[in-house]
């Protein structure tokens, strides 16, 4: 084995339950302790600190604060930007520098206290915590959301990825029942992986009745049991290092886990621009790239990780790479961003360091996929206890072209995919409409009367035909 050869060696998880908990910058150092212990590594010997971005808190220098706290004087430092796919970018980025000879050892940490954050603002204070950065920078998102996006109030997950939920509905033909039964059914197993994960956030198993009945609306057809819950402190974090350091070491072969291959490809940013908003030719696209890579195939995968922020997350995914989604070894290791959570951008760290642990006890090669902003970015990784394989790198294997946006539009038009934003309250507030123009491109557009948005819910949209009006900024649909 060439001596550069990067492997994982360390890992480490943390879940924080008493309130309020500690801050990022506090659970950045446990974790990466603890993943250092792991890997039989001092913590200052790190020559790379690469850390995700963490929504909870803006540091004046991230990297460089934790540095200070192991007593590392890294060679290599990055903080990511937002997104799920971030971890599998930093992680790729650590293997390729370890490849190359740059580095023989790399962190890759995250944190999010959330759910700190809350406790604090409930109790009316403000966060209490270190070197914040001053001023506070922009968000780290790579790129805002489209300004038609923006007039129509089309910027939060829950709706984007409610959108395609639907678009993906009628174009099986189901009804909106057969849609809600068997979201249920497919995430009832994950919430029992989630019991056995003494790191999930959620621990409580779900029947597929349960969850059916999955509690108020958060961005309809999703129910606030069924997605992605943000609002909690957790902490992961992976060692990459070198063959030669691992030997030095004394890492056992047995403890170590090879990225045999990984690949990432892109959507469209703008939901409404998708060439067909019910499937991914990206997400099949980085799948393929992935395995070819690892030299491998879907069924010799031992284990699973999907990203499952949404129910389409998880039903793209099994559609592009050809997986029954209750398939026998499951669609997660770890719970899922549902149950086991969904710390923003740092899930894929805990899903990694969980598939790490499955292929230690029971060897073979596993698939862990992240994916970004509004099921834009996506990134699969082969992870395996032998090594081989060509490990890939950040280049996308596919950019999908983009259907032309019309900001503003007045006349007919085609429900192409839509969903109803709720209130806290569980109250409908608005429809949110992507529409098929008849000379192509597509709008947005709302839907505010309150006897549509009744049957908005109550029917299939998507194929209505609908007549909009626009004021120049926002398009009003009717029917």
């Amino acid at each position: 084995m060439d001596p550069r050869t990067p492997c994982l060696v360390g890992v480490a998880q943390r879940t924080v339950r008493q309130q309020p908990g500690p801050e990022p910058l506090d659970l950045w150092e446990q974790v990466a302790r603890e993943a250092a212990g792991d890997a039989r590594l001092p913590a200052g010997r790190f020559d790379s600190i690469q850390i995700v971005y963490t929504d909870s808190w803006q540091y004046d220098s991230p990297t460089g604060r934790l540095a200070e706290r192991l007593g590392a004087t890294p060679r290599h430092q990055a903080y990511s930007r937002v997104g799920g796919t971030a971890p599998h970018l930093l992680i790729g980025e650590a293997a390729a520098r370890i490849a190359a000879g740059e580095l023989d050892c790399a962190l890759v940490t995250g944190a999010e206290a959330l759910a700190t954050r809350r406790a604090y603002r409930k109790a009316g204070e403000r966060a209490p915590w270190s070197h914040p950065a001053v001023p506070k920078p922009p968000y780290g998102w790579e790129r805002g959301p489209h300004p038609a996006e923006l007039a129509h109030d089309l910027f939060l997950p829950v709706h984007t990825y409610a959108i395609l939920e639907t678009a993906r509905r009628a174009a099986r033909g189901w009804t909106i029942h057969e849609e809600m039964a068997d979201r249920a059914r497919m995430m009832a197993p994950m919430t029992r992986v989630a019991a056995a994960n003494p790191y999930a956030w959620r621990r409580t198993p779900r029947t597929p009745e349960d969850l059916a009945d999955g509690g108020r609306f958060v961005g309809w057809p999703y129910t606030r049991d069924t997605v992605a819950v943000m609002e909690v402190d957790q902490a992961a974090a992976v060692v990459l290092v070198s063959a030669a350091l691992a030997d030095r070491l004394g890492v056992p072969d047995d403890r170590r886990v090879h990225l045999r291959g990984w690949a990432y490809a892109e959507d469209t940013w703008e939901v409404a621009a998708r060439p067909a908003l019910d499937a991914s030719q990206a997400m099949a696209s980085a799948a393929s790239a992935a395995f070819g890579r690892a030299g491998v195939t879907l069924g010799d995968m031992g284990a699973i990780d999907l990203y499952s922020c949404f129910a389409i997350a998880l039903r793209q995914a099994c559609d592009a790479i050809g997986l029954d989604p209750f398939d026998p070894r499951g669609l997660t290791v770890t719970g899922g961003l549902p149950y086991a959570g969904g710390p923003a951008s740092d899930y894929v760290l805990h899903s990694t360091a969980a598939m790490a642990g499955v292929l230690r006890e029971r060897g073979g090669h596993g698939l862990v996929t992240g994916v970004g902003m509004h099921l834009t970015k996506h990134a699969y990784a082969v992870w395996s206890t032998e090594p081989g394989g060509a490990t890939g790198d950040a280049r996308p294997v596919f950019t999908a072209e983009p259907v032309p946006i019309v900001p503003a539009y007045d006349g007919p038009a085609v429900v192409a995919g839509y969903t109803v934003a709720h209130d806290r309250e569980g109250v409908a507030e608005r429809g949110i409409l992507v529409v098929d123009l008849p000379g192509g491109g597509r709008a947005h557009a709302h839907v505010v009367e309150p006897d549509l948005l009744a049957e908005a819910e109550s029917r299939e949209l998507v194929g209505q035909l609908v007549r909009l009006s626009s004021n120049g900024q926002v398009n009003v649909a009717r029917w």
